[in-house]
Formats: structure tokens, sequence, C-alpha cells
């Protein structure tokens, strides 16, 4: 049994007041941040704030940490294939994952994730290749489970998302630089 999860995903590596300012409820925050000596006591300071406003807060390839902040879930990156987590729905903890290709998203359901992002949709500056709308409609409609878009996400295409087949979506760089999602209307876009 799968435990509820946000259409809209926010990816921090640190503390943003702007984030927490926005009503919306449906909101689920990735804490991915893996090289901060301050990175337990930065997601003490986010749970709380999450907490506060009814987000969801899942915390990225670290159970313990995701337990000590009683994180609703945990994020899987897609580097990570290694590791099984069918263990943690009997604590009550979510399983969401990334992956990129269908061999990927094949080891996600694997590793019991409840929804996948898939990435890159659009073209972002780090990736060489991207899915495009086409073959990440593809993948989305091969596989059986929830699939959210990630990667390149910007204010001048968020409305392509309407052209996929999606439970929600995550920014990183879309959230950062300005927050558009507190914006009137912003959810309306996709």
């Amino acid at each position: 049994m799968h435990k509820y999860v946000p259409n809209t995903f926010i990816f921090l590596d640190q503390y943003n007041n702007q984030i927490f300012e926005n009503k919306n409820n449906n909101i689920g925050v990735i804490y991915r941040n893996y090289k901060d000596r301050e990175r337990e006591k930065k997601l003490i300071k986010i749970a709380k704030a999450c907490k506060k406003s009814g987000y969801q807060l899942f915390v990225s390839n670290d159970i313990k940490l995701a337990l000590k902040v009683k994180a609703n879930g945990i994020y899987v990156p897609s580097f990570n294939k290694t590791k099984n987590f069918s263990n943690l729905e009997k604590k009550n903890i979510s399983i969401i994952g990334s992956a990129h290709n269908q061999k990927e998203i094949q080891k996600k359901i694997s590793q019991n994730c409840s929804a996948i992002f898939l990435s890159p949709v659009f073209n972002v500056e780090k990736a060489k290749k991207f899915l495009g709308l086409y073959k990440f409609n593809y993948l989305s409609h091969t596989n059986k489970i929830d699939i959210l878009a990630l990667g390149g996400i910007s204010e001048s295409n968020i409305r392509q998302l309407k052209l996929l087949s999606i439970k929600g979506f995550g920014g990183i760089s879309l959230f950062k630089k300005k927050p558009a999602f507190l914006k009137a209307g912003f959810y309306k876009c996709y």
C-alpha cells in the first residue's frame, strides 16, 4: 500500500523561506544535499517548515536521516541501483525515485518506488540528451507506475506539461531562480 504522493515537488539543498510561503499543501519537498557537513541541521529546519506548511518531506538517499526527522518518505536517485527499500512501507515511509530510461524505471519499480521522476524531459545544460515529449510519453504509457516530469522545466515551457501523461512534476532551477509557484495561477499551467 502506497501513501499519497503530491503532484508538485521542489528539490532543495538548503532552506529557502520563500518556498514555504505558498498556501498550496499538495507540495513535496525533496532534500538533496550530499556534501554539506551541516546537512542534518539544515534538514531539521526544513522538516519543521514542511510540517508547519503541510508539505510532505522526502530525504534523498539517506534512510536513517529520513527516519530521524520523521520524513514522509525517501527519494532514491537514479544512481542508486543497489539498495532494496521494500521494508520501509512497514514504517509508513513512501519511496519515490528517478530514472532516465526504461532500464532505470524497471530498477526503481523493483526498489518498490510508488512514483518515479523521469528526466530530463526538456533540454538542460548538464545533459547531452533529453527525452522530449514523445519519448517521455512513450515511457510513461509503457510503465504502470505514477510518472513525474523533471528536468529543464521553466516558466517558458511549463504549459507543455499538459501534453504529457504525468501525475505531476518536480523542479530544481525553476524554484531556485524565482518562486514562480507563488504567482496566482501557477498550478493551472499544467
